[in-house]
């Protein structure tokens, strides 16, 4: 399949888009709910395109399930978001020290959404893809494990782990 997108649209010099409308959506909820701000939506988008378009030439096989495949991808780029960002304020952090300058520390966790969006946030990467994946981007514990390549045991303790966080979390907060 996915050559034959590379093939059909190698003689305008433009390849067709592998990604359509009802995938596109998803990629960008998938990073959206995995903590990527709007602006950078689009980015992350093309980066899942890219992939696919570059997986396509390189004569690798088409994924099974492009729309399962393009939806871990996404997810794998919302880690690498998270993981940038964390590195970046840490960076700050240790600026801010050196500079003695106190930050003010509010939080605002009167809306439900908002509380779930930090209690995704806290949760580390593997137990957030996880849960993204299965609740957000709605495949099953099957496809996700195939994807990921991990055991389908291991996504369910992770999910398990990960939703037991999240109730904990928002009952200490009095969200719920």
């Amino acid at each position: 399949m996915l050559r034959r997108m590379a093939r059909r649209g190698q003689g305008d010099g433009v390849p067709d888009d592998p990604l359509d409308a009802a995938q596109e959506r998803r990629v960008r909820a998938v990073l959206a709910l995995g903590g990527v701000p709007q602006a950078d939506l689009l980015d992350g988008v093309q980066q899942v395109r890219l992939r696919l378009l570059e997986r396509a030439a390189s004569g690798k096989e088409a994924p099974r399930d492009v729309s399962a495949w393009a939806a871990v991808v996404a997810s794998n780029l919302a880690m690498d978001w998270h993981r940038n960002k964390r590195r970046q304020e840490r960076l700050g952090e240790r600026l801010a020290a050196l500079r003695q300058a106190e930050h003010p520390s509010g939080e605002d966790t009167s809306v439900l959404s908002l509380a779930v969006a930090q209690g995704l946030d806290q949760l580390p990467d593997a137990q957030r893809q996880v849960v993204v994946l299965r609740f957000f981007a709605d495949l099953p514990v099957r496809d996700i494990a195939e994807q990921l390549a991990v055991p389908e045991g291991t996504v369910k303790s992770r999910l398990h782990t990960a939703v037991r966080a999240l109730r904990a979390r928002l009952h200490e907060d009095e969200v719920v």
